[in-house]
């Protein structure tokens, strides 16, 4: 006998959490630690944003950082890696997010 299959009716609609060209674009920058040009990459923010465990925040929450700030950041966590480098993460993104060429998109991120 076959069992019925039943839709979850709870289940959230997905919602969009990436922007490649803000990514892109806040790759381009120096990183907001150290000030190295290079290689950059580009950070999520983790504490007080939209993400969650084992989800990573929306791409309007992101910083550049130099290679080796980003694994210090990860290494020593968000607190401790801000206040050794004096810089507000969360404020830096959303310096990122309101300057980027790419802030409608980013408005609809949810």
């Amino acid at each position: 006998m076959a069992l019925p299959i039943r839709l979850r009716a709870d289940k959230a609609p997905k919602v969009k959490r990436r922007c490649p060209s803000h990514t892109r674009w806040v790759g381009e920058h120096a990183c907001c630690a150290c000030g190295s040009r290079g290689p950059i990459e580009v950070a999520h923010v983790r504490n007080g944003t939209n993400g969650g465990t084992g989800l990573k925040p929306t791409d309007d929450w992101t910083i550049s950082l130099c290679r080796d700030c980003h694994s210090e950041q990860h290494r020593i966590g968000e607190p401790s890696f801000e206040k050794k480098h004096g810089i507000d993460m969360k404020a830096l993104a959303r310096e990122f997010a309101k300057a980027s060429p790419h802030s409608a998109k980013l408005r609809m991120l949810g």
